[in-house]
């Protein structure tokens, strides 16, 4: 063999690993007519949590605890919906697949880290439920306002060093020249994949970060409803009963929204290996899509305040608009 051969090789086998991700298998000539309705569903997400924070943000009577978690809970949505869109669109728009290692590095920790977030915010709203249903007339001195900072910071931090490590695990292993990642957007599972080396401590590490996050604040959330059904069911009063449990409404469909899209994604992982890409691909999307799409929606709709705050403000811009 000559020494440029040997150069060649020795460029080749050190040169790195290069990625691509999937839009969706089969329906490459659809991608733009996909990307409409993925598209829309992104703009809605974000002009809503946008709306969700403008409102409460200058709207002082919406200066309290539970409206402060909401705002906690519109910036994670924003946060997941820019760390999947570009890559999303890029493959969609241009089919430009190709991804560098440390970008879908970055986009996967961005990814877990702001659903971790979420699953913690969640439970915390739990929380601010269970205070204002239990003990109301403590419910200002329980949850002040640097409480419920402090909260928001150590949901925040939780997530952020959860999965940096993970993130560090997968960079010391070892990858095939070209990887096809399964979705149009990094996930650590599906990193795990195209794994050529040993990946059992990445795996156990992604597990428990797993249980340590979502598994656990999903028992405390049932835990903390529990709670709450038992003090709803000792107010003597039916309509006070209805009016307590009206104030969980939007929390229990943003936990549902959330949690089912996720165990779904789990089950298809574990049991559907023989179900079609498409299949996995689609609760994939739904499952990063749909939550960011569905909480400001049910917010706006199911909350008295906002949803007059968002109807004032259209009724001022049409006012505005005939006198121009």
């Amino acid at each position: 063999m000559s020494w440029d051969s040997i150069m060649t090789s020795s460029n080749r086998t050190a040169s790195p690993p290069i990625f691509l991700l999937t839009g969706f298998p089969g329906l490459e000539k659809l991608h733009f007519w996909i990307s409409l309705p993925i598209c829309s569903m992104y703009l809605v997400a974000i002009t809503g949590n946008c709306v969700i924070l403008f409102v409460i943000r200058t709207d002082e009577t919406l200066h309290s605890p539970m409206y402060y978690f909401l705002s906690m809970l519109a910036l994670s949505d924003l946060g997941l919906s820019f760390a999947t869109l570009p890559a999303m669109l890029s493959v969609l728009w241009f089919n430009h697949r190709e991804i560098h290692f440390e970008a879908c590095l970055v986009q996967m920790y961005f990814i877990h880290t702001f659903s971790i977030v979420e699953s913690g915010i969640l439970l915390s709203m739990a929380f601010d439920r269970l205070v204002a249903i239990w003990n109301p007339l403590r419910y200002t001195s329980v949850l002040t306002y640097e409480t419920v900072i402090k909260i928001g910071v150590g949901v925040a931090l939780r997530a952020a060093f959860l999965v940096f490590p993970a993130s560090f695990l997968l960079k010391r292993l070892k990858y095939g020249r070209i990887n096809v990642l399964s979705y149009s957007f990094c996930l650590h599972q599906d990193l795990l994949k195209v794994v050529l080396s040993d990946r059992r401590i990445s795996s156990i590490y992604g597990l428990m970060v797993v249980v340590s996050s979502m598994v656990l604040d999903s028992v405390l959330l049932v835990l903390s409803y529990i709670m709450i059904l038992k003090t709803v069911l000792s107010i003597a009063s039916k309509a006070e009963r209805l009016r307590a449990l009206n104030t969980c409404i939007s929390h229990i469909c943003a936990v549902l929204t959330f949690y089912t899209p996720m165990i779904g994604l789990s089950m298809i992982h574990r049991y559907g290996k023989n179900a079609p890409p498409v299949v996995h691909i689609l609760m994939a999307n739904i499952y990063l899509l749909v939550p960011p799409l569905m909480n400001p929606v049910v917010y706006s709709i199911k909350t008295k305040q906002i949803r007059m705050k968002i109807f004032k403000g259209l009724l001022r811009r049409k006012e505005s608009v005939r006198v121009t």
